[in-house]
């Protein structure tokens, strides 16, 4: 993790920590990083975002930092991230951004960077951004008259991107009572298209953004109003976004949990079954849970762990390539169809396969056996969180809890890529002596850190 960008993009407090200088000068930065190679072309850069009040404002910031020096810039308006994505590619632009904090509330605001690829930029290119921007490491450019870049407004991002996520299961969703939580952000501009174009019998909640209500009580990280929903309405499933669509969670018709775990599990034996499963292989997260690690090892497929955060999950994909892999959080990536993570994308492969099989959703959702499994998150000060590892009363609460579970569990003590916290996961057969040691730990997070 760099000095600027986290694990999803650079974020902070939008006009105190994220600042509109700053915005300004990732984007003047970031164009000319991303377009040294094109030739002498004028780069074109796409910018989208999510529904918070301080979008537009990072947005003029960087459309100056870009037209700046010469870039023209696309404006795609409220889309989903992975919409960006899509139309980076799909238009053959040189880079996009999609402003956005994700999960995080309103205050929160973020940038992350997609390369031509469409896909988010590897550490190496945003060390180099970073360099430009926190050291003026190189000088940046100011043309003038017709060399400055200009702007232009594109109308229809919305239905190309929801054709296209439409396109990519072949049967209609008829016959399927859905709930959609939009977490009023992204997905309230596109869910209910995306719906009626399936043909799905469907409810929205949560689609009524007003800049500052975007993940407020709603979403992926209060899934239990949607739980509640969905058992009290009577629907097959439930789906609920995050704050820019780029995860979703789901809820079986009983009104259960269903992560981004158990997601895969079903995702993966569904493609295995069909034959387009790759390599026989999914990619999860550190974080994974190990009861998944059984079920893959149990049906003869390989499970591949990398880092936390779906820009490692796609690391290993396309090292190897492998096209299904996500994260717990709801994080899912299917590389036949998307270049990122995509919450939308990932409700619709459920609805397909619940459609193709006729089945109820709750029927699948006993194909993991978890193990007990609890996360704390602790808040600490920034030197906190710069220097956890040298902390030796927590390194040493760490290797006696490791000592204690044995084989039987494991101990997770990371920092957020984009929160001021200090994660304390715990895992293992016994639920009692997991909770009392994440209890432990996070309190000599507390102690020593906060």
């Amino acid at each position: 993790m760099g000095r600027l960008f986290g694990t999803d993009g650079a974020r902070g407090v939008a006009n105190t920590e994220l600042t509109c200088e700053l915005a300004m000068k990732i984007g003047s930065a970031a164009a000319m990083v991303l377009t040294e190679d094109n030739g002498g072309r004028r780069p074109v850069v796409m910018i989208g975002r999510d529904t918070r009040a301080s979008g537009s404002m990072l947005e003029g910031a960087l459309i100056a930092g870009l037209c700046s020096v010469g870039a023209d810039v696309v404006l795609l308006g409220v889309v989903p991230t992975p919409a960006v994505a899509f139309m980076v590619t799909t238009h053959h632009a040189d880079a996009g951004i999609m402003i956005s904090a994700s999960h995080n509330p309103c205050e929160y605001n973020g940038i992350k960077i997609f390369a031509a690829t469409g896909y988010k930029l590897p550490d190496a290119e945003e060390a180099k951004i970073e360099a430009i921007v926190l050291d003026n490491a190189r000088e940046i450019p100011a043309p003038t008259g017709g060399g400055v870049g200009r702007v232009t407004v594109k109308t229809d991002t919305v239905d190309e991107y929801v054709r296209h996520v439409a396109s990519t299961i072949g049967v209609k969703l008829d016959g399927l009572r859905i709930a959609l939580d939009c977490a009023n952000g992204s997905a309230s501009a596109t869910a209910e298209k995306l719906f009626t174009l399936l043909g799905a019998d469907f409810d929205i909640f949560y689609s009524d953004p007003d800049g500052v209500n975007i993940n407020e009580n709603c979403g992926s990280t209060h899934i239990g109003n949607l739980r509640k929903i969905v058992r009290e309405g009577g629907y097959d499933a439930g789906f609920a976004f995050d704050g820019d669509a780029d995860r979703c969670l789901a809820v079986d018709n009983n009104g259960d949990l269903v992560d981004g775990d158990y997601i895969l599990a079903l995702i993966a034996e569904d493609m295995k079954e069909r034959g387009t499963l790759k390599g026989n292989a999914v990619v999860g997260t550190i974080l994974t849970n190990m009861g998944f690690h059984k079920y893959c090892r149990d049906r003869e497929m390989t499970f591949i762990a990398a880092k936390v955060g779906d820009r490692y999950v796609l690391e290993e994909m396309l090292k190897n390539g492998y096209n299904l892999g996500g994260e717990q959080s709801g994080h899912v990536i299917f590389l036949d169809y998307c270049t990122t993570g995509d919450g939308q994308l990932t409700a619709v492969q459920i609805c397909g396969l619940l459609r193709r099989s006729g089945r109820k959703f709750s029927e699948f959702t006993d194909l993991v056996k978890p193990y007990p499994q609890t996360m704390i998150n602790v808040k600490v000060t920034p030197e906190g969180k710069k220097n956890w590892k040298s902390c030796q009363p927590l390194s040493d609460g760490i290797k006696a809890a490791e000592s204690e579970l044995g084989a039987a569990g494991r101990v997770i003590v990371r920092e957020s890529g984009t929160e001021p916290l200090i994660r304390v996961m715990t895992e293992g057969e016994n639920e009692s002596q997991i909770l009392r040691i994440a209890d432990e730990l996070a309190e000599l997070v507390r102690q020593y850190l906060a």
